[in-house]
C-alpha cells in the first residue's frame, strides 16, 4: 500500500511539474530557460513577513537590506549600499538608488520605511528582534533609531523576514511585490509558486526565463521527482537514496555543512521539566552517534551545543555520560525510581508527549529512536505528528518535548539564536525559558561591539545553557541538495539555506 501510494505521489509531482521540465535542448528552441526546483516544507502565503518557511526570498521574489557571504560570514550590503552608527543606536542607511520593485516603483527610502513597518505590525518576532524606536525617510536615505545601543542591528536585517516590499500592491498573500530577480506570475498554496523573469532586475536580469518552486514534504517523493526528471533540483532528498541518485549519470549530490542544529526542544512549563536533573536525564537518552550514522548516514556532525565546533563562540564543553544508565542516574537525583517496569515518582508514572514534523523526514526518526530508548527505562513517550512547528508550539502547551531542526548562527554571530531562543521576547522560545541570568547575559551580549568579545560572552551563554540543560542538541545536519547537473548551471548549496533562486542561476 506504501510502494502504491509514494507512486501516486511522484505522478501528481510529475503532472504538476511537467510544464518546466523540459529545457530548451529537451523541448525545441523556443522552449523558455527555466527550472523548477522542490522544496521540503510547504507554504499557503507567500508574505515575506510572516512565511515561516521563506519561499519570497527563497525564490528570488524579494531581497533584504543586507546579505549574508556563506564563506567570509559576514554581512555584506544588498538593497542597502551602506549603514553607519557612533553609538550603535541612532543608524544611518544609505539605499541602492538603482533599485526598482516587480511593479516599476523605484524603491526609495519611503518604501523600504513602509515595509519595516508593516514587517514589525505583522510579526511581533520582527518586532522584537529589530529593536526599532523609529524611522525617518528622505530620498534614499533611512534614520532609524533604536530602542537601546544596538550594535549588531544590522545583522538582523539578514532575516527573510525584513524582505523589502512594495506595499502599496496589497495581495501579500499570493503576489507580493519584491525588488528580486524574479516576480510571481501565479501561486498555489501547498503546491508552487511559478516564476518569470524581472527584466528590470538592478543585478542584471536572471539569466533562467521561468523558474518553478514546488513544495513536497516527502523525502522519497521529492528523490523520486529527481530521478524521473519530473524536477531539476531537489532540496533534502531522502538520506537512503544518496548513492542511488549519485549513480545516475547527470545527477550531482551536495553535501554542505550548515549553521543548522537539530535539537531537543523542552517546554520548562511541564512538571517533571522543571528539574534540571529530569532535563539530563533526557539528555543523556540521545545515542547521538547512532543517529548521525544511521538515520543520517553520516551527512552530520554529532552536536554538543548550538554551534557547529567551527564556530569561535562554539565553548569547549564538559564530558558526559551518556546512555541508559546515565539517564537512570540522573532521574533517581530527580526522585524518580523505576517500579514493575514503569518510571515513576510518588506513585505517578514519567510520561512525555513529543511533538515531531515530517518536513524534515529525520525528525520522526530521532523521535521513534528516543522513544524506544525511553522505554527502556519504563517511560511511556507518545509520539504526535503537527505540520508547522513554530505554530503549534507557540500556541499550544500540552507538550514535554520536540524534534525542532533550527538554524543557529545565519549571520556568522551567535547574537540571533540566543535572543531568539532564550531571551523572553524571543521569537523562537518555544521553551518558555525565563531566567534572569541568562536575560541579562544576553543583553549584555547585544550592547558589545567586536566579534573577539561578543564570541566571549556567547560562550559564557552557551555554557550556562548547558550547566541548565535548556534544550539538548542532537546533531548539526548537512544539507543535502540533487540536482540535474546535466541541465542545471550555476547552483549554489549555501550555509545559510537562505538564497536559492538567484539571476545566475542558468540551464544548459
Amino acid at each position: 500500500m506504501k510502494k502504491t501510494i509514494v507512486i501516486f505521489t511522484v505522478l501528481a509531482i510529475m503532472a504538476l511539474l511537467s510544464a518546466c521540465s523540459s529545457n530548451s535542448a529537451e523541448g525545441g528552441t523556443d522552449a523558455p530557460k527555466q527550472v523548477n526546483l522542490l522544496f521540503n516544507f510547504a507554504t499557503s502565503s507567500l508574505d515575506p513577513h510572516v512565511d515561516t518557511s521563506y519561499v519570497p526570498l527563497r525564490a528570488g521574489i524579494s531581497e533584504t537590506l543586507i546579505y549574508l557571504n556563506d564563506e567570509t560570514l559576514e554581512i555584506e550590503p544588498w538593497l542597502a549600499e551602506s549603514w553607519e552608527s557612533e553609538d550603535g543606536e541612532n543608524w544611518t542607511i544609505q539605499l541602492r538608488e538603482d533599485v526598482q520593485f516587480q511593479n516599476g516603483n523605484p524603491m526609495d527610502a519611503q518604501a523600504v520605511k513602509a515595509s519595516l513597518e508593516r514587517a514589525m505590525a505583522d510579526n511581533v518576532a520582527i518586532q522584537n528582534a529589530l529593536r526599532i524606536e523609529s524611522i525617518a525617510a528622505e530620498g534614499f536615505e533611512l534614520q532609524i533609531k533604536t530602542t537601546m545601543p544596538f550594535p549588531e542591528f544590522p545583522s538582523e536585517l539578514v532575516h527573510p523576514n525584513t524582505s523589502i516590499i512594495d506595499v502599496t500592491e496589497s495581495d501579500f498573500i499570493n503576489k507580493p511585490v519584491g525588488t528580486g530577480p524574479f516576480a510571481v506570475e501565479s501561486f498555489t498554496p501547498g503546491t508552487a509558486v511559478d516564476l518569470v523573469r524581472f527584466e528590470g532586475y538592478w543585478d542584471g536580469a536572471a539569466k533562467l526565463e521561468k523558474a518553478r518552486f514546488s513544495f513536497n514534504e516527502d523525502a522519497n517523493a521529492r528523490s523520486l521527482a529527481l530521478e524521473s526528471k519530473g524536477a531539476d533540483i531537489v532540496f533534502r532528498p531522502e538520506v537512503e537514496t544518496v548513492e542511488q541518485l549519485e549513480a545516475i549519470d547527470g545527477v550531482t549530490v551536495e553535501s554542505t555543512s550548515t549553521f543548522r542544529v537539530h535539537q531537543m526542544t523542552m517546554n520548562l512549563q511541564r512538571e517533571s521539566l522543571k528539574d534540571v536533573h529530569v532535563r539530563q536525564a533526557i539528555d543523556a537518552l540521545i545515542d547521538r552517534e547512532t543517529i548521525a550514522e544511521t538515520i543520517l548516514s553520516g551527512h552530520a556532525e554529532v552536536a554538543t551545543g548550538p554551534f557547529p565546533s567551527s564556530f569561535s563562540f562554539a565553548p569547549d564543553y564538559p564530558e558526559k555520560q551518556y546512555g541508559i544508565e546515565a539517564a537512570r542516574s540522573h532521574l533517581a537525583q530527580a526522585g524518580y525510581e523505576e517500579q514493575d517496569g514503569v518510571m515513576q515518582k510518588d506513585g505517578e508514572p514519567l510520561t512525555w508527549t513529543l511533538l515531531t514534523y515530517s518536513a524534515r523526514a529525520d525528525l520522526p526518526l530521532i523521535a521513534q529512536v528516543f522513544q524506544s530508548d525511553a522505554g527502556q527505562l519504563g517511560i511511556d513517550v507518545t509520539i504526535e505528528q503537527i505540520e508547522i512547528p513554530e505554530e503549534h508550539m507557540a500556541a499550544n502547551r500540552d507538550w514535554d518535548l520536540t524534534t525542532y531542526s533550527n538554524l543557529t548562527a545565519p549571520r556568522g554571530d551567535a547574537g540571533y539564536y540566543l535572543n531568539a531562543t532564550y531571551h523572553p521576547n524571543g521569537a523562537l522560545n518555544f521553551s518558555g525559558a525565563d531566567d534572569d541570568n541568562l536575560t541579562a547575559m544576553i543583553n549584555e551580549l547585544n550592547q558589545v561591539v567586536g566579534q573577539q568579545e561578543r564570541s566571549g560572552i556567547a560562550e559564557e551563554i552557551a555554557s550556562y545553557v548547558d550547566e541548565q540543560m535548556y534544550n539538548s542538541f542532537v546533531l548539526h545536519p548537512n544539507t543535502l541538495v540533487a540536482y540535474n547537473s546535466d541541465k542545471v548551471k550555476n547552483w549554489t548549496t549555501t550555509r545559510s539555506e537562505y538564497y536559492m533562486l538567484t539571476n545566475e542561476l542558468d540551464v544548459k
